[in-house]
């Protein structure tokens, strides 16, 4: 019989500065502002490190950068952790069937291209706004454009399912405009065209993608550019910080969750990670499950540290997330210690800032043939 294993490495938890290499693919939507570089500058201020490179020529279209060589060829330069993609700014809002035939297919063919590359590169999908007053060259048309919100929830609804579609993520820039407007609409988030963004604009587009890559909160940021003013900036990082972080599922970006029921001895745990294609349970008893969302029965009571370690794009990246939770027989009701989740990083060699103990998994199909510790 012919036994395939597969290595998995589980690292604990780590509390450390990341650094990602970013390639932005878009048009001036993406450079207005230098927006790639406020990305930067806000890592920067939270102890990270962001690399970029752009590919960003006025009016590109998904479909014009899976034909442009220079596109193709950044893609190529270098292994991406991740390579954002934005259409041109009306294409994904139009009909469904217009999309399916002139949107999907190619971000379909750059998402290829990025797995080509590098399989463990993590396309993000960059969700743009509806213009201010919708789109009126396309409103006879496709009626649902003729106003901000019809053209902003078809934008929505294309690029959440190029996310889908494609297991990528998304950074949902355009719903963080329309939060931001809902709240307060006398910061104005455009430029005098009503379609480009204004410097307040592209800087809530910087920190949606923040919160987005890091999956952290870029509230309380000390960078934000000139002509924005403190009290500004902490808003606009507070609607960046709630659209991304209280919605991570819906935007599917890769990240590890988990619930469960305490019926006693007996726990039903809930898998509730997103963009997932693997995961590992370990229960903190000596007991592990490879099933998506498992019961088990500790044999006595205690305090159990609660592990779920989900992987993704064939096991290139995992993110983990750790919990104590109480045992108890009798029917006194348990709680939760608060959580601390991993960064994610790659167990394939990419680079992060250190570098510890773990374990590797050795698997013959579904089942667990030997654990190792690494010293």
């Amino acid at each position: 019989m012919r036994v395939f294993f597969f290595i998995i490495f589980i690292v604990p938890n780590l509390i450390f500065a990341q650094s990602y290499d970013i390639l932005f693919v878009g048009n001036s939507y993406t450079y207005y502002n230098n927006m790639p570089q406020m990305v930067a500058d806000i890592a920067s201020s939270f102890g990270d490190t962001v690399s970029f490179d752009q590919s960003t020529p006025g009016g590109a279209s998904l479909y014009g950068h899976s034909q442009n060589q220079t596109t193709l060829d950044k893609i190529n330069q270098q292994d991406w952790d991740y390579v954002v993609l934005q259409d041109q700014s009306q294409n994904p809002s139009l009909s469904p069937s217009y999309v399916n035939a002139n949107v999907y297919p190619y971000a379909q063919s750059l998402v290829n291209a990025i797995e080509q590359n590098y399989n463990c590169s993590e396309p993000l999908f960059y969700m743009t706004w509806g213009r201010k007053y919708g789109d009126q060259s396309n409103c006879n048309n496709y009626p649902p454009v003729c106003t901000y919100l019809g053209m902003q929830q078809r934008l929505r609804d294309s690029y959440i399912n190029m996310g889908n579609t494609n297991n990528a993520s998304v950074s949902p820039v355009g719903v963080a405009f329309k939060n931001s407007i809902a709240h307060d609409s006398t910061i104005d988030l455009y430029n005098n065209d009503n379609s480009h963004p204004s410097v307040y604009g592209s800087y809530l587009a910087a920190c949606t993608f923040y919160s987005t890559i890091f999956k952290q909160p870029c509230l309380g940021s000390s960078f934000f550019p000139l002509g924005i003013d403190s009290l500004t900036a902490s808003f606009l990082q507070q609607i960046a910080t709630n659209t991304v972080l209280d919605s991570i599922a819906t935007w599917n970006i890769f990240n590890s969750s988990y619930e469960y029921v305490d019926n006693g001895l007996t726990f039903d745990f809930s898998n509730t990670s997103s963009n997932f294609e693997t995961c590992l349970w370990d229960f903190g008893d000596g007991n592990q499950s490879i099933f998506e969302s498992p019961s088990h029965t500790y044999q006595s009571d205690g305090i159990y540290n609660v592990s779920l370690s989900v992987f993704t794009n064939n096991g290139c990246l995992v993110d983990s997330i750790i919990s104590q939770i109480v045992v108890t027989s009798t029917n006194i009701k348990t709680y939760d210690i608060p959580q601390k989740k991993n960064k994610y990083f790659d167990v394939f060699g990419r680079k992060v800032e250190k570098k510890t103990k773990g374990l590797i998994i050795l698997y013959n199909g579904d089942e667990i043939v030997k654990m190792l510790n690494l010293d």
